[in-house]
């Protein structure tokens, strides 16, 4: 997922010609934002260095920094990622208006849960990191909450969201309950890590539903 940013990434310097990749492998940025995944996730954001993602992907460190200007960058790049597809989905579905919101929510949900735990690294648990309040991570804050608002327009089109019209706080907390929900899977997942990700995604969007005080619909 690239969610994309307001501004690219820095560039240093010319690509060096002593590359270790082997030819034929994935494109170098795509080799760093996957190596970056494993050892921030792994081994931890912190305690990773730029010259140990670099040398994960196969390459210098100065090669790293002709595509990514550090390691704030390749992070804002993964979080963008888990944002980006469900946000665009979240855009298609409050504006529809053929079906029920009930069922619009629930594809949401599932399509959510399924994009944070369906990867080979557990990329929603970066979501934990203290270091999200950086300002470089202000894009991808800005598609959170953004995607939060579509929850809670589809919330809102629900019965119960038309119960609770007039008690803005209690559908907000409604809203923060069902978000919740769908992000915090990663720790569960994280603690199950065999569970299949398709039957977990449904059962957390039932989950979901049942927050919003509508029985699942598929």
């Amino acid at each position: 997922m690239s969610g994309g940013s307001d501004e690219g990434p820095r560039r240093v310097g010319r690509p060096r010609a002593d590359r270790l990749r082997a030819p034929g492998d994935r494109p170098p940025r795509e080799e760093l934002l996957c190596a970056a995944a494993e050892l921030f996730t792994v081994r931890g954001y912190a305690a990773t260095t730029t010259r140990a993602v670099a040398e994960r992907a196969g390459m210098r460190q100065a090669t790293m920094y002709h595509y990514f200007g550090g390691k704030e960058e390749l992070l804002a790049e993964l979080l963008e990622s888990t944002v980006a597809p469900s946000l665009a989905l979240s855009r298609r579905l409050r504006g529809e208006t053929g079906r029920p919101a009930a069922l619009r929510l629930w594809e949401l949900c599932r399509s959510d849960v399924l994009l944070l735990c369906g990867g080979p690294y557990n990329l929603g648990a970066l979501y934990l990191l203290p270091e999200l309040d950086s300002p470089r991570l202000e894009p991808f804050r800005r598609m959170r909450d953004e995607l939060r608002d579509n929850y809670r327009a589809l919330l809102e089109a629900t019965p119960l969201g038309a119960e609770l019209a007039g008690d803005t706080a209690a559908l907000a907390l409604r809203n923060d309950l069902v978000f919740g929900l769908i992000e915090g899977v990663m720790l569960i997942r994280r603690s199950d890590p065999a569970r299949p990700v398709a039957a977990f995604a449904e059962a957390a969007a039932d989950a979901a539903l049942r927050i919003a005080g509508v029985a699942p619909a598929r």
